[in-house]
């Protein structure tokens, strides 16, 4: 981890009366009524031609801006285990101002039994709510996630990466308007590989 040890503010977990999880502090959603999985394959994974693109690679890159639950994370993860033309090293990036607690993010993805193994082993390496770069191994180092903890604006002018895709989930522009600044937006550009895609639910 780089940075301040400056405390991160939590997510608090809520949900609406159909029991999808929601943000208190930005009035929105984590994922729609149609299932978070479903949401995260069909949006973010097919949206950018995924698993089909990165088979063969060497490596993978792609960043995220509102890690939430974790579900696109997850979802990737999953698709790179059932592959065996997937890339060799899958590098998941992705920035969230206020990550959950651990014990909060275990429940939120409770009910996705078929990402329990993956998930578990989510929770289990989960750091603590401290702001700055997080980066954690999986499958003895094939799949690398490093969570931003805090503002995207402060913290992506410090990341050196290329991304191949870009999945854009912070919320609506209107819920959440620092996420799609014009500084954010520059940002992704300047990190975006050549012939990098992009996808969003918002």
């Amino acid at each position: 981890m780089t940075g301040r040890s400056v405390c991160v503010v939590p997510a608090k977990l809520e949900r609406t009366p159909e029991g999808i999880p929601y943000a208190p502090d930005f009035g929105d959603i984590y994922h729609s009524s149609a299932g978070g999985l479903a949401q995260a394959r069909h949006v973010f994974l097919a949206g950018n031609g995924l698993p089909e693109r990165w088979r063969d690679r060497a490596s993978f890159t792609i960043l995220e801006t509102g890690f939430g639950l974790g579900l696109n994370f997850l979802a990737a993860w999953h698709a790179l285990r059932a592959d065996p033309h997937g890339p060799a090293r899958l590098h998941f990036v992705s920035v969230e101002r206020h990550p959950f607690r651990a014990a909060d993010l275990a429940e939120a993805l409770a009910p996705f039994g078929e990402l329990q193994p993956l998930a578990t082993a989510l929770v289990a390496a989960w750091p603590p709510p401290l702001a700055g770069f997080h980066r954690i191994a999986f499958d003895g180092g094939r799949v690398q996630l490093t969570l931003l903890a805090g503002d995207a604006r402060e913290l992506l002018p410090q990341l050196e990466a290329r991304a191949d895709a870009l999945f854009l989930d912070g919320f609506s522009p209107a819920k959440n308007p620092e996420m799609w600044s014009p500084e954010v937006v520059r940002e992704l550009a300047r990190l975006a590989a050549h012939g990098a895609t992009l996808a969003t639910w918002t």
